[in-house]
C-alpha cells in the first residue's frame, strides 16, 4: 500500500474498499492495537479528504477512518442522503446511508484492527445528520457521536421508533448565524437528543456553516474527555 508523502495518511485501495463497503481514507496507528477509532462522516458535496481538517483536534494515537459518502452529489463531490429541498430529511431517509455506515463499522476490527468498544462518530453537516441517525437506531454499537454544524433527522413516521440514547455522549456545535441549518432548529435538534436521554455537551459559537477556533478548541477538550480508560 502507498503512502501519502507525509507518511501519515494512507489512501483507499480496492481490496480494503472491498471489505468495508465503502472508498475511504485512513490513517492507522503505529501501535499493535486493539485501536479507539473514530468515523469521520463529511457534509454534502465532500469526499473522504475533507474531513481531515479536524485531525488536529483528535486523540493522538487512534485510528481515524473517513469514508465516501454513498451518491455523486450534483455539486460535485458526494452526498449521504439526496438533497431534499425546502424540507428536513425524516430519520427512516437516511436508512441506505446508516445501513452502509454500520455495515463499514463491523468491517474495521477485521480491516485495521478498530477497537470494537471503542468506536466514535464525528460528521459535519450533513455527515453530523448520518451520524445522530445511527446513534437513534443502534445506540449501543458506537460510544459518542462528535456533531458538526449539522441536524438531527426527524422521527416523521410514527412507526420509526427513536431508541433510547442512555447517557451517550455527543458533542452538539452550532453556529448562531448558519445559514443552512437555523438557529431556531438546531435548538430543537438539542431538544431531540436531550429527550432521548443523550449526555450532550452543546456549544454555540458566533459564526456561520463551520466551526471557529474556540470550537476547535472546545473539539479537542471533548476527546480529550474521551481518552480514559474503558473499566
Amino acid at each position: 500500500m502507498t503512502k501519502q508523502t507525509d507518511n501519515s495518511f494512507l489512501p483507499r485501495n480496492d481490496p480494503e474498499m472491498n471489505v468495508a463497503g465503502l472508498v475511504h481514507r485512513v490513517r492507522a496507528p503505529q501501535t499493535p492495537g486493539p485501536h479507539p477509532t473514530i468515523i469521520l462522516l463529511h457534509g454534502r458535496s465532500g469526499d473522504e479528504d475533507v474531513m481531515w481538517v479536524f485531525a488536529r483536534a483528535l486523540p493522538p494515537g487512534w485510528l481515524l477512518v473517513a469514508p465516501r459518502g454513498l451518491k455523486p452529489d450534483p455539486d460535485g463531490g458526494y452526498a449521504w442522503h439526496p438533497r431534499t429541498p425546502d424540507e428536513w430529511p425524516c430519520l427512516y431517509e437516511f436508512d441506505e446511508a446508516v445501513t452502509a455506515v454500520t455495515h463499514f463499522i463491523h468491517a474495521l476490527p477485521q480491516q485495521y484492527n478498530a477497537d470494537p468498544k471503542q468506536i466514535y462518530l464525528m460528521g459535519f453537516s450533513q455527515g453530523a445528520a448520518t451520524a445522530y441517525a445511527l446513534a437513534m437506531k443502534y445506540p449501543k454499537l458506537i460510544q459518542g457521536v462528535a456533531g458538526l454544524v449539522g441536524f438531527v433527522p426527524e422521527a416523521c413516521d410514527a412507526a420509526v421508533q427513536i431508541q433510547a440514547l442512555d447517557g451517550l455522549p455527543i458533542f452538539m456545535a452550532v453556529g448562531v448565524a448558519d445559514p443552512l441549518i437555523p438557529y431556531q432548529r438546531a435548538q430543537l435538534c438539542a431538544q431531540t437528543l436531550r429527550a432521548a436521554g443523550a449526555a450532550l455537551t452543546y456549544k454555540e459559537y458566533v459564526t456561520g456553516h463551520k466551526l471557529d477556533a474556540q470550537g476547535m478548541r472546545d473539539l479537542q477538550a471533548w476527546w480529550r474527555a474521551r481518552q480514559s480508560p474503558i473499566t
